[in-house]
């Protein structure tokens, strides 16, 4: 006999407050756990077609370890040193934009500039704002995410946890699936399938969407000339993961540099006369890099990795994404897309479970389906 509906409210809501204290209290000890299970989760399909291929679990396990360790040498020795590079140039010359980007609008709109103005005023809060968060990210950056223990752990943990959980991986599938209550078992497997399928359409389709998208912006700006290319390609690719904010926010730091570096930069003699201009074309080439790249990623990749059957909305998942990362940090964002998956998974099964019940269709539409249709209808009023 199946435990009342109440205590079975009572049961899984205590196991989701036990959920949010653990990851409240723990997030940062569980941070590389979770950066391991999720690599895990990503590439477990990778196994299986080698399994599939005729090698066993182990050797499938030893043979992604090894091509990865490879991949990471040679990002380590080729990729990464430029990279570092490119984005601490870029921090050094973002407060220069901003102050040529300031100085170009005082000197076409001075109207916006005048102390009384209250466009001035809202300029000047948010300039404020922004230079404390700045400086607040910066600290709890440098204090956090690049201490030396802190970077020791993941390079060290995530590897192990991940083929270690790689390795065990459909072992610990089935041994969830022997621990699940015998009656909800059919449920939760046809939950936890449809999970799944949302999750590795948007964890996989999105990261492999990402990868392409920022070694093509990467290679693309580089080729063009813009500075920091392989920094602008990187934080473009890495943003793209957000729908729609990673295009918005790419375009305009790679529009924004190009102005910044070609404007005024043509130099030409013309007898013992020096005029300068502004180099059009390629601001026109960065800015068509981009359209070209979300064109693309909206007509081809999007569809063809990702799919239409994604079922997590921009605005919901921004929504999780915020509300996971006010209340738990890093950690807490990492997991905002599995959660926001599975309550969207739970919130269309609700859905369907009250459109087909009492509540919502009443006892007089029971009744009249329940009829034959050449049963006689009562006409009286």
């Amino acid at each position: 006999m199946a435990l009342p509906a109440r205590k079975q409210l009572k049961y899984w809501s205590l196991a989701a407050i036990i959920f949010a204290v653990v990851l409240w209290t723990l997030g940062n000890v569980l941070l590389p756990f979770i950066l391991g299970g999720a690599i895990a989760y990503m590439i477990d399909p990778i196994a299986d077609r080698l399994e599939r291929a005729g090698l066993s679990r182990e050797a499938a396990t030893a043979v992604i370890t090894v091509a990865a360790a490879l991949m990471f040498l040679i990002l380590l020795v080729l990729i990464v040193p430029m990279l570092v590079n490119q984005m601490i140039d870029l921090i050094r010359v973002l407060p220069q934009a901003m102050s040529d980007l300031r100085g170009f609008a005082h000197a076409r709109f001075p109207a916006i500039f005048d102390e009384a103005s209250q466009v001035n005023e809202a300029l000047s809060g948010l300039w404020k704002m922004l230079q404390d968060k700045s400086v607040t990210l910066l600290e709890t950056f440098v204090g956090s995410a690049l201490s030396l223990l802190n970077v020791v752990v993941l390079i060290v943990i995530v590897p192990v946890v991940s083929v270690y959980l790689l390795l065990d991986w459909d072992r610990m599938v089935a041994r969830i699936d022997e621990l699940l209550p015998r009656d909800h078992a059919p449920v939760v497997r046809k939950l936890a399938h449809e999970i799944d399928e949302v999750l590795s359409s948007f964890i996989r389709g999105m990261g492999t969407v990402c990868v392409i998208l920022g070694s093509y912006y990467a290679v693309a700006l580089m080729l063009v000339g813009l500075n920091f290319g392989l920094a602008v390609g990187f934080v473009a690719g890495l943003v793209t993961f957000i729908p729609y904010l990673g295009s918005i926010f790419g375009g305009m730091l790679a529009i924004g540099l190009a102005l910044f570096q070609y404007w005024g930069a043509l130099e030409g003699a013309d007898g013992e006369m020096i005029r300068q201009g502004t180099d059009w074309l390629r601001i026109g080439l960065v800015a068509g890099i981009f359209f070209f790249g979300q064109f693309v990623e909206g007509n081809f990749l999007t569809p063809k990795l990702v799919g239409d059957s994604v079922g997590l909305h921009p605005v919901w998942l921004l929504l999780a994404l915020s509300v996971f990362g006010a209340l738990f940090g890093f950690v807490g964002m990492l997991v905002a897309v599995p959660v926001a998956a599975a309550i969207g998974v739970v919130a269309r099964f609700a859905v369907e479970r009250y459109l087909d019940s009492r509540l919502y269709q009443g006892f007089s539409h029971r009744d009249s389906a329940a009829l034959p249709a050449d049963a006689p209808q009562d006409d009286t009023e």
